[in-house]
């Protein structure tokens, strides 16, 4: 083996691995400020209402249900990515060449951190939902030591899952190994990280579609037996087309995503994965901002309390509060 490839290169700039590897990553100058400008914008709304998300779980008593906890976590996720998104670009283009391989980890970790977090509380949301629903419940009965067991270690997981490339599983020491789109990631890992994200993506929508057989079934068994409205006998299947929802917008802007690291994992050499890099990345901005939008559209009461919250009054009055707490539109 050439020594000069197995040997480490710490040290190095990430210009040092972005020629190496043959990944270009310069910008036109127009692009990059159109990126940057529109991501602000973008992320300056992720957090202020994402935010409100959080605070209006805990500020209304009626959200205290382990769904809007894990709603509240799935918030503080798509929180963390406004975060990893700001340092993201203003840390593209150029800048990127200039950072540490330390400093790349960080930025890389921050934003695999909060797709790990969000993918595991869609994971973790639609158990709960499937209990609830084979209990023809609008809430599951699961304790709040139990969510909270489930909010630690969906966030373990996801700090884990983010610094498993510093770790180790990288190509520092062996560049033949390097990925295009990250280059001090082992293409494997690519492979890994984009395979294992889409059986969840298919996990989850093997579960919804476990509901829905289920709703449609015992709706049509209940029809027959109920004198006028089955819309209290229908509650539960409220809470799931928001989280349906959520989760279709996730895919929906994650899918491409993932699919671009698989092909740079393959080593797919025709694929020019670089230049779809930048719309990738507001494509995936763009599902943080879409749940917050999501939750206000669906729940009525979510978004009166939000009202609430930017008027600093009190909570909603006793007026609108329903028979079951939270209940959707559909």
């Amino acid at each position: 083996m050439d020594v000069k490839n197995s040997s480490c290169h710490y040290n190095e700039s990430m210009s040092f691995f972005y020629n190496k590897n043959g990944g270009d990553d310069k910008w036109d100058s127009a692009q990059l400020i159109l990126v940057q400008v529109v991501g602000s914008l973008f992320c300056c709304f992720i957090l202020v209402s994402n935010a409100m998300v959080i605070a209006a779980v805990v500020t209304n008593k009626r959200f205290h249900y382990p769904f809007y906890y894990l709603l509240a976590n799935l918030a503080a996720s798509d929180f963390l990515a406004g975060i990893a998104y700001v340092y993201l670009m203003f840390n593209t283009g150029p800048v990127s060449r200039k950072l540490t391989v330390r400093g790349y980890f960080i930025r890389q970790g921050l934003l695999d951190i909060s797709l790990s977090a969000s993918l595991a509380n869609l994971l973790v949301i639609a158990l709960e939902r499937y209990i609830s629903v084979m209990n023809w419940k609008v809430h599951s009965n699961l304790t709040k030591r139990r969510v909270t067991l489930l909010i630690v270690l969906v966030w373990a997981i996801s700090i884990f899952m983010g610094a498993v490339p510093s770790l180790g599983w990288n190509c520092i020491c062996d560049l033949d190994r390097c990925s295009q789109l990250a280059p001090i990631f082992s293409r494997s890992y690519l492979i890994f990280w984009s395979v294992s994200n889409l059986v969840v993506f298919l996990v989850m929508v093997a579960i919804y579609m476990r509901i829905y057989t289920y709703v449609k079934k015992k709706t049509s068994v209940l029809m027959p037996h109920t004198s006028g409205s089955i819309n209290r006998k229908r509650t539960p299947i409220k809470l799931i087309k928001t989280v349906m929802v959520v989760l279709g917008a996730f895919v929906f802007c994650w899918t491409p995503g993932l699919v671009v690291l698989l092909l740079d994992g393959l080593n797919c050499q025709r694929c020019n994965v670089m230049k779809l890099k930048r719309w990738l990345l507001l494509l995936a901005v763009l599902n943080s901002v879409m749940n917050p939008c999501i939750y206000s559209y669906k729940d009525e009461e979510m978004w009166t309390t939000f009202k609430n919250l930017m008027l600093n009054s009190q909570p909603p009055s006793e007026e609108l509060k329903s028979d079951n707490q939270g209940i959707l539109k559909t």
